[in-house]
């Protein structure tokens, strides 16, 4: 099984930033991505912003620029900094990681980001 820790979260003015940060653990042997989704009240999931194993990264079109992505490899954790926030980047944000060859899905319990105009 694995374990995903998420931190970060909360409320923030626009304009404002946030750090999100998820920690992994247990049977994690070989992690080829880590990365973030979002959902916001009656929309669908999307992605943030992923890091692969080998190093590509991948971002949402919306967040360019003002989110960025990293990855503290020796740590298993993945951190999201997110700048000159929006009230549409309000949503609940999980933690994603993909396990093996098969890049088995894991995701985390959810941090909310609320973004007040």
């Amino acid at each position: 099984q694995v374990q995903l820790e998420e931190f970060g979260g909360g409320l923030v003015q626009a304009g404002g930033s946030l750090r999100l940060s998820c920690a992994a653990s247990g049977s994690i042997f070989r992690l080829n991505g880590m990365g973030w989704y979002r959902q916001a009240p009656g929309k669908q999931r999307e992605l943030v912003a992923i890091i692969y194993r080998d190093g590509p990264i991948d971002y949402a079109d919306s967040v360019k620029g003002r989110f960025t992505i990293s990855r503290d490899a020796a740590k298993n954790t993945v951190y999201l900094q997110m700048n000159s926030l929006k009230p549409e980047d309000t949503a609940l944000y999980f933690c994603n990681v993909k396990v093996g060859i098969s890049r088995v899905n894991y995701w985390g319990q959810g941090t909310q980001v609320t973004v007040s105009s």
